[in-house]
């Protein structure tokens, strides 16, 4: 049986907001395989980012447990959280958050600069990363003479450059036109069926979620119901040996 990469065992989370409660997510259970590429969807509150965001060791839930990569996140101090973090989970969002005044490359070495890599190592290490995301002739420039899709796929180098056991990623395609979209999506689904990353991705586009081999919809904080793709699980068995 093949050991869950991230394993939700009733997990809920409220926050207060006006001096009433609202409860997010409620004694949710969720199990996700390793190298498997994963849409999580609902309706705006349904806990979609939330749940991304526990699972990425951000936040922390009020109640039940949260293995991920191996580890039990409440038994980590902050510090242990925060290099767990940097070994594991690649983060991509929405708004790229690259900083304006770096690089490109400068922008992918920046998680790279939490490890015990030396300079030239971290260089070498970012290089590739934006060479695997089709950007090796852009690396010395700047986040504004980019496109949206370049910028993207320059947090998705930033993401892997760490070579992450688990990519989230919170709507990636958001901000992006169709064509750029595409080339997002497709690189995600390369970096799950190539290098075996396991990939959960929040997106409210059914047609970004068909890129995914399972569909996981969230309704009012509970799991709503499991859906496989038929499509991509069928070129993921014509991909093994």
């Amino acid at each position: 049986m093949t050991e869950a990469m991230i394993r939700v065992r009733d997990v809920s989370k409220s926050y207060q907001r006006g001096g009433e409660t609202l409860r997010v997510l409620d004694r949710l259970n969720l199990e996700m395989e390793p190298g498997r590429f994963y849409a999580l969807m609902g309706p705006s509150g349904s806990g979609k980012t939330t749940l991304l965001n526990l699972i990425g060791g951000l936040d922390h839930p009020d109640a039940g447990d949260l293995h991920v990569a191996g580890a039990n996140l409440s038994d980590l101090s902050g510090s242990e959280l925060a290099h767990w973090r940097a070994a594991n989970v690649g983060f991509v969002f929405q708004g790229f958050n690259l900083i304006p005044v770096l690089s490109a490359l400068e922008n992918v070495e920046l998680p790279l600069k939490l490890t015990s890599l030396s300079r030239a190592e971290r260089k070498k290490h970012a290089a590739y990363a934006l060479e695997l995301v089709g950007l090796a002739d852009r690396m010395h420039h700047r986040p504004r003479q980019l496109s949206g899709g370049q910028e993207q796929r320059v947090a998705i180098a930033r993401a892997v450059a760490t070579d992450p056991k688990v990519i989230l990623a919170d709507e990636p395609t958001g901000d992006l036109d169709r064509k750029s979209a595409e080339q997002v999506l497709g690189l995600l689904e390369r970096l799950n069926r190539e290098f075996k990353k396991t990939v959960l991705m929040v997106t409210h586009d059914p047609h970004a979620a068909e890129h995914a081999q399972s569909i996981v919809h969230l309704d009012k904080g509970q799991l709503g119901r499991l859906e496989e793709n038929p499509r991509r699980a069928a070129e993921v068995a014509r991909s093994v040996p």
